[in-house]
């Protein structure tokens, strides 16, 4: 590399499967950064002649580079940015979502500022291009509470679902040590494994309260898709679980179990209204008390009630009240999408 090509300091990992209609606005998003010492790899991951004809648009930007593979699923596709990456802060960002323009400016302060520190996060905002009401993510998960970025962040905390989004900025060596998204399969959410793999490895994790990114949520997500929603809900329990049994401390394994009752409780809920509207009052019944027997809340005793008492006006009303609940928020506000996961 020569002098008039300084290494970058951020390398953004992005993996490109059918998202041809946003990329532009992704590397767009990357290029308004303030900061300049960056470089993005977008990995085609798929072959798609319109994804290297976008790429190659920007061809004048020489921090932007392409790699061309045959599909290998999306951890595949962001490993094999990874591999080429020469930045000392890895960010993976996908290839239909946004950076705010003082992202890199935001998390590489507080990562000069202190060595110690290995990884930040943020907070983003959940959007759709159809007049939705944008959602921040940490609200959507279910936390209100400002992060302290100061504090790092604990695996209690952590187990509890404390997660912070999928686009960070964590330190090469960081990165390396946990395996990134290398060893991540199918059957898990390869940020949620990669965020508790490091503070559970020991690693200095911190949160930036800011909504330094933006989420696409798109027609075509899991989020609008039972089918997607259920093999998500897999996928996040796994996930949560893969580090259980590296801790013995009371308070982390009650914080898991504490969060897989929350989970089970939301994923029994979205089963039990998804049965009424489809008329199966049985399994609605079934699913509800379910809930009811993971989290004793008001809401899960009168929709039990309901369906023992009202059915038909409780399916008749539901509808003009439905609204995303708490876990289908958080399946929004990750990266997965169902075009993007093949």
């Amino acid at each position: 590399m020569s002098e008039s090509c300084p290494l970058p300091v951020f390398s953004f990992l992005t993996t490109a499967y059918r998202t041809e209609q946003y990329l532009a606005q992704t590397i767009e998003s990357v290029r308004r950064q303030t900061r300049t010492d960056w470089e993005l790899i977008v990995v085609d991951n798929g072959c798609s002649d319109e994804i290297a004809s976008i790429v190659g648009s920007f061809a004048s930007d020489s921090r932007i580079r392409l790699v061309r593979q045959e599909n290998r699923g999306y951890e595949g596709g962001v490993t094999a940015a990874a591999d080429l990456a020469r930045g000392q802060y890895v960010c993976v960002l996908d290839s239909d979502d946004l950076l705010m323009p003082d992202f890199c400016a935001r998390t590489g302060a507080v990562l000069a500022a202190d060595r110690a520190v290995d990884a930040v996060g943020c907070d983003a905002l959940l959007f759709d291009d159809h007049g939705g009401a944008p959602k921040g993510y940490l609200r959507s998960i279910g936390f209100r509470a400002r992060p302290h970025p100061a504090q790092p962040l604990a695996l209690t905390e952590m187990l509890a679902g404390y997660i912070p989004y999928y686009t960070g900025a964590v330190r090469r060596e960081a990165w390396i040590a946990v395996g990134g998204y290398e060893h991540a399969t199918q059957e898990v959410e390869a940020d949620v494994v990669m965020w508790l793999r490091l503070v559970d490895s020991g690693f200095d994790v911190r949160m930036l309260p800011d909504r330094l990114a933006r989420c696409r949520v798109r027609k075509d997500s899991v989020s609008r898709d039972p089918a997607g929603v259920e093999a998500f809900d897999g996928r996040i329990q796994r996930s949560f679980q893969t580090v259980a049994h590296s801790t013995s401390r009371a308070e982390d394994l009650d914080a898991l179990r504490s969060n897989l009752r929350r989970l089970r409780y939301h994923q029994a809920m979205r089963r039990a209204r998804r049965s009424l509207l489809e008329g199966n009052l049985a399994v609605a019944r079934g699913e509800a008390k379910a809930a009811f027997a993971q989290r004793h809340t008001l809401r899960a005793a009168l929709v039990t009630c309901s369906l023992s008492l009202f059915p038909d006006t409780l399916r008749r009303l539901h509808p003009v009240k439905h609204r995303v609940t708490v876990a289908l928020g958080h399946t929004i506000g990750r990266r997965s999408k169902s075009v993007s996961r093949p």
